[in-house]
């Protein structure tokens, strides 16, 4: 009996490895397509900036494409500064016209600017509540301090004078609450954002001069009010 070959026929299309290489070749077409386009997009940032930085007028009335390392934080600080001297300019022409030098010091020190307010230039004796005729001189403040955002401290202070009395009995409360009022003052004669504000009463544990005689006791029942510099850490100003 005779057997005839039969032939396999080639399977139709194209052999299985030239699909896999296809595909292969399509995928590393589409990753540098990809890498073009996204180098396409980076050329332009690039372009961007490098035409910004030769236009002089537009770094001086534009933000940078990419604002450079400590450019904005030291205008920032220089701006600060300016403010709190002016401020200070502001206030002492304020004492010297109004001639308040003797009961009222304004200074600069690392915390901002200081205003150290002697009891008379705001209270009766174991009293809190703000005289009238310290409202033209907190007004000024309230004023000054409408145009800027700093953090503001007021303390209060005593001499080491025991007092007792059914509204205040120990000069914790007494300086508590003599700083409050100053705050409470600012704040709704001027609308201020209360979160500006830290209220502390130091009583008789912080004074500038012995306590010894009169004079002294005089300069030690006192309220400061701290504009901070912003420069000043927020936790070394709760703490001084």
């Amino acid at each position: 009996m005779k057997f005839t070959r039969k032939h396999r026929q080639a399977p139709k299309g194209a052999p299985r490895w030239m699909v896999t290489f296809s595909d292969l070749v399509t995928l590393v077409l589409v990753f540098f397509i990809l890498l073009f386009s996204m180098s396409q997009i980076d050329l332009i940032k690039f372009q961007a900036l490098a035409d910004s930085m030769r236009d002089k007028q537009f770094l001086d009335f534009y933000p940078s494409i990419v604002p450079l390392e400590g450019q904005g934080e030291s205008e920032q600080e220089e701006n600060n500064d300016q403010s709190l001297d002016k401020l200070l300019e502001e206030v002492q022409a304020y004492l010297d016209d109004n001639g308040l030098n003797n009961i009222i010091v304004a200074n600069r020190t690392e915390r901002g600017v200081v205003l150290v307010l002697q009891e008379q230039a705001l209270f009766q004796s174991g009293e809190a509540e703000i005289l009238n005729e310290s409202n033209a001189f907190l007004d000024k403040v309230g004023v000054l301090l409408g145009g800027m955002p700093n953090l503001v401290k007021v303390e209060g202070h005593t001499d080491n004078r025991p007092i007792t009395t059914e509204r205040y009995p120990s000069n914790w409360e007494l300086s508590a609450a003599r700083a409050g009022s100053v705050i409470r003052y600012l704040i709704e004669n001027f609308s201020l954002d209360s979160t500006r504000f830290i209220a502390v009463g130091y009583g008789e544990t912080r004074p500038i001069v012995p306590n010894n005689s009169e004079a002294n006791w005089q300069k030690n029942r006192r309220v400061e009010i701290v504009i901070s510099d912003p420069k000043y850490n927020a936790n070394e100003m709760m703490d001084k």
